[in-house]
């Protein structure tokens, strides 16, 4: 019957978590003809979604206004509601503890919250990253304590997200989705519903265990390589080598090569955070992800680092970090976007400040931000700001809504790390790269 309702787009649809993977699933499902409930403890979302007001990037605004108003999504914090849903979608945070340990809280609520009001012919997705064997191991016992099972009497599977936040090419419609089922059934309905969603190839694995290893994998690939060429770019700077113009020299070689670029630290939702997981369950079975903890360890160094690099700038200028006036530009974790999850820019501004510099956060995408016990509000760009400082740190590459000529033609020193300015062909003598 489940399929029979997917196929004439008759099932409801719930989606718990209304952030970057939630409302963006939310929004596709109903533009593919599915009425969608979204549910989220935040009540601020709640009533934004229901008024039809954007708060994701990575959502079209009149996408949103249009399926809310013909009433193909709407979004509630009562969970109760989510008896009336024919499939349900996790789509919360995964985070670690400041042990780099992973936090499941919000997953076992969903949980339990899904369990409460599970029935027969229902399936239960989730999409939060997390370690081998959650969805098996952990949701699958919490909803079967109802009686029901899982392949008999309801479905279960998991499907990573693979978000891009301001990515222009690839969108939730049109990457491709793993699928892994706990059973052939379960597979089965799973990699149906996507396909009535999404314009992408579903591809789907053995087992849930397969799906959430594949999204590891991915993040770990990028930990990891990007570990490799922030160390390479120490070793550079130490030899006197411009690392990007070897990156760019690599490039190209048709194959063999992927190019990675150094940069302040890593940060987003997924690779300071995915790689960790792995490295939490593997010691249950008694190995060690050495290599993990190692670029873990070295993209970590990376805020650290790049403040040592600018105090030898200023060194070189007679300058010294205590009491310098330094803009920072950029504190999102990627450019054009105003993501600040894990951003390194923040770590960056950490350290300027226990180095007592007088630091001034600039960045069009982020008006003001949460930090230590206050709130900061970023400044807007000016040449008088820029000629009143000692030196500007570049540490996002926004490629819009940034007068970078005005930086160069106004800093005693610009210091980028993110080699934006060679990117956008802006150059100085005043500018030094990471």
């Amino acid at each position: 019957m489940l399929k029979k309702k997917i196929a004439e787009r008759e099932a409801v649809i719930g989606v718990i978590g209304l952030g970057y993977v939630g409302l963006p699933l939310a929004v596709e499902k109903a533009k593919a003809g599915f009425k969608v409930i979204g549910f989220d403890i935040q009540e601020s979302k709640v009533d934004m979604v229901n008024r039809g007001h954007n708060y994701i990037g990575d959502v079209v605004n009149e996408d949103l206004e249009k399926i809310v108003r013909k009433g193909m999504l709407r979004a509630t914090t009562d969970f109760d509601e989510l008896k009336n849903c024919d499939v349900v979608a996790i789509c919360v945070p995964t985070p670690l503890n400041v042990f780099k340990q992973p936090d499941l809280t919000y997953v076992i609520n969903s949980t339990k919250e899904v369990a409460k009001r599970l029935h027969k012919d229902m399936l239960v997705v989730l999409e939060s990253t997390t370690y081998p064997g959650t969805t098996e191991e952990v949701m699958k016992p919490i909803l079967e304590e109802t009686g029901l099972k899982c392949e008999e009497d309801f479905y279960l599977a998991f499907s990573p997200e693979r978000v891009d936040p301001g990515n222009l090419r690839y969108k939730t419609k049109n990457t491709p989705k793993v699928v892994g089922g706990v059973g052939k059934e379960s597979t089965e309905v799973a990699k149906l519903l996507y396909e009535s969603v999404l314009d992408a190839e579903v591809f789907v694995v053995s087992s849930p265990k397969e799906a959430e290893m594949t999204k590891i994998l991915e993040n770990t690939f990028r930990i990891v390589n990007i570990a490799l060429i922030n160390e390479m770019a120490i070793v550079a700077n130490k030899m006197g080598i411009n690392i990007w113009e070897v990156v760019d020299a690599a490039s190209t070689k048709p194959f063999g090569f992927m190019p990675f670029y150094p940069g302040p630290g890593v940060g987003g939702h997924c690779i300071p955070i995915d790689p960790f997981y792995l490295t939490y369950i593997a010691r249950k079975y008694d190995y060690h992800t050495r290599l993990i903890e190692l670029a873990g360890e070295i993209n970590d160094f990376m805020p650290e680092y790049v403040v040592d690099r600018l105090m030898k700038l200023l060194n070189e200028r007679k300058k010294c970090m205590n009491g310098a006036k330094i803009v920072m530009l950029g504190i999102a974790y990627k450019g054009d976007i105003d993501d600040m999850r894990e951003s390194p820019a923040l770590k960056v501004l950490e350290h300027l400040e226990k180095n007592l510099a007088d630091v001034t956060v600039v960045d069009p995408y982020v008006n003001e931000f949460k930090w230590n016990d206050g709130i900061v509000k970023t400044a807007k760009l000016s040449a008088e700001l820029i000629k009143s400082a000692d030196a500007v740190i570049i540490t996002t590459a926004h490629k819009r809504n940034v007068n970078y000529k005005l930086v160069v033609d106004n800093a005693k020193l610009v210091f980028d790390t993110k080699n934006i300015l060679k990117t956008l062909g802006i150059s100085g003598e005043n500018v030094e790269v990471l």
